[in-house]
């Protein structure tokens, strides 16, 4: 191990000094990107930060004298960045792109390059060329944001050399890994917001296929204790950012009557902007999301099957909650036009989509059998779970299928994520009880309840409750965690930090087209000043009011129709004129309408 950070060591120097020198280059002679619609940047930025990359891993895998052990990879990592190189300065056309990624893949397919995961020859053949293209070009297209691509390629590549263990630590494919993550460490100095050079298609490609290739066998490696799952868990999950990526924009795109091959600024960093998010705070998000699926790769080669499953379960399931929260930030205008909308197909998908209900109903029976599984998991260990697993698969299909049945009748699909309330937990609790105690009645009628635990249900309804309100309360969740990090917009106090202040604090945040961010209450009531109402701090009375419109600390004062009347009420008009301060009244009117 210690000769593999000498040499990320070696790797991070020389890219050090290599970057710079090539992002002279590219401004000396015009080698720059150009801002464009559907590009985020909106400065020329040098390029060639790929050929840095490129030439640091190559040039230092020679020097490591194993560069023949792993020849055919570095002649398609070389060759996939000269093909980079040229779309960069040149432009190439996406289909030719395509081409020339598929005839590099298929070579190193050729020379022997498998995922094995399945007994299939033919299939297994297939699988390992559509991974190879499809991350390299996963790389491509998430090289959206400074430090993003180079962010989430030092991720991975520590994740990888993790699962590769100490065993694996004299393998060239370890070496490679190593010189990868310390060159990419090294171009985020440059790379990170604001950049001064991007890694172009050059670099990106390069990075990707790279990646791609070395992962194909890290799920079998020795070291630790490699079980199924990790053979797909560990290259899945440790690039799973990527994939999470291409997936959400293609799906995007395609629902949305546009061609997946079309740019945009439609990418999962760039939802997390357009819901507040600074670019750093949104490539910081997509990192640590890369880091924590990185570990749960590198775990699943550590634990058993039945624990891993669990693990990268609960976490997928987060992951396409996530999914949904950022499919539905509106990022596409209507003046675009669409590409594509004769048939039937894309309405009626987009249609489902909008409503969520079928996400929703597949959502939760994911959620049931996660719960009953972590159940028997729970309660049974050793050789009683090897017992008990018979019975458990006997009784999955019933338990899902009541539980369904129980929370439609209970009326769980009749809420709204976002609206989310504690009455919804106690809708949650009386489907969750009322499907138990069916399953329960089912089995005892059944198989007379023989050789199962009454303890497994009692655990099963607890997770269930908890998987459930976590999954219903991510929206809000999500969406007070971007209010509070929001750093555009208007800031606003709210004047009452009582029922109707808060009230009026949802109103604010309800309207669609709202950028205000919240600073806190005002309430006259000392004995509320430094408490918390609905997660923001009453700052003070009136004195602190005053204050905070003459120093320029508030942009925006909203008023309750019960704070309406207030004497000083036209001192505060006045003293908000005099500083530019917008004075907001949110009344509602209640009114009896005759018949007739």
């Amino acid at each position: 191990m210690i000769r593999l950070l000498g040499w990320s060591a070696a790797a991070f120097l020389t890219a050090l000094l290599l970057v710079p020198a090539c992002r002279r280059l590219a401004l000396k002679f015009g080698f720059v990107a150009t801002p464009k619609e559907d590009r985020w940047h909106i400065a020329p930025t040098a390029l060639l930060g790929g050929v840095a990359v490129a030439v640091t891993v190559l040039g230092l895998m020679v020097a490591t004298n194993q560069a023949r052990a792993i020849g055919v990879l570095l002649i398609a990592a070389g060759a996939i960045c000269v093909i980079g190189l040229v779309d960069d300065l040149r432009s190439l056309k996406p289909s030719t792109k395509l081409i020339a990624v598929i005839g590099i893949a298929s070579l190193l397919v050729f020379f022997g390059y498998r995922l094995q995961w399945v007994d299939s020859l033919t299939g297994d053949t297939l699988l390992t060329l559509v991974w190879i293209v499809g991350i390299t070009n996963a790389f491509n297209l998430l090289d959206n944001m400074d430090g993003l691509c180079a962010g989430v390629a030092v991720i991975a590549s520590a994740s990888l050399l993790a699962a590769f263990g100490s065993m694996g630590a004299q393998q060239p494919e370890a070496i490679y890994l190593a010189l990868v993550l310390g060159t990419c460490a090294a171009f985020l100095v440059y790379n990170v917001h604001p950049a001064s050079v991007f890694l172009g298609d050059s670099g990106s490609l390069f990075v990707g296929m790279s990646l791609a290739t070395v992962a194909l066998g890290s799920g079998g490696l020795t070291g630790g204790r490699p079980n199924v799952l990790a053979v797909i868990a560990v290259p899945a999950l440790v690039l799973l950012i990527p994939i999470f990526d291409t997936t959400l924009v293609t799906l995007s795109r395609l629902l949305s009557g546009r061609r997946p091959s079309t740019g945009g600024l439609d990418h999962s960093s760039h939802r997390l902007v357009a819901i507040g998010l600074s670019e750093r705070a949104a490539v910081t998000v997509l990192w640590v999301l890369a880091a924590i699926a990185g570990a749960l790769g590198v775990i699943t080669r550590y634990v058993s099957l039945e624990w891993s499953v669990l693990l990268a379960a609960l976490f997928l399931l987060a992951m396409g909650i996530f999914a949904v929260y950022l499919a539905s930030v509106r990022v596409y205008k209507d003046s675009e036009p669409r590409e594509f909308t004769n048939g039937t197909i894309t309405p009626l998908v987009v249609n489902f989509v909008y409503r969520r209900r079928v996400a929703e109903v597949m959502l939760d029976a994911c959620l049931v059998s996660v719960a009953y599984y972590a159940a028997y998991r729970l309660r049974f260990e050793g050789s009683e779970w090897g017992e008990s697993f018979p019975i458990f698969l006997q009784s999955l299909p019933i338990m899902v299928g009541v539980q369904m049945v129980a929370f439609f009748v209970t009326g769980v699909y009749r809420g709204v994520w976002r609206h989310f309330s504690l009455m919804d937990v106690v809708i949650f609790v009386k489907g969750v009880v009322l499907g138990t105690v069916a399953v329960l009645v089912i089995l005892v009628f059944v198989y007379r309840f023989t050789d199962y635990s009454r303890t497994v249900f009692v655990i099963h309804a607890v997770l269930l409750v908890f998987l459930l309100t976590g999954s219903r309360s991510s929206f809000r969740l999500m969406s007070e965690f971007v209010k509070r990090r929001r750093r555009s917009g208007d800031r606003f106090v709210v004047l009452g930090a009582d029922d109707a202040g808060v009230a009026a604090l949802r109103e604010v945040d309800g309207q669609p087209e709202s950028r205000l961010r919240m600073v806190g209450f005002i309430d006259d009531d000392q004995t509320r000043h430094g408490t918390r109402v609905h997660g923001y701090m009453v700052l003070g009375g009136h004195d602190t009011l005053v204050l905070l419109i003459q120093t320029g600390e508030v942009e925006t004062i909203v008023l309750t129709a019960d704070l309406a009347g207030i004497t000083p009420m036209t001192d505060l008009k006045r003293l908000c004129a005099d500083h530019g301060v917008t004075l907001l009244r949110i009344h509602v009117n209640i009114q009896h309408l005759e018949a007739g």
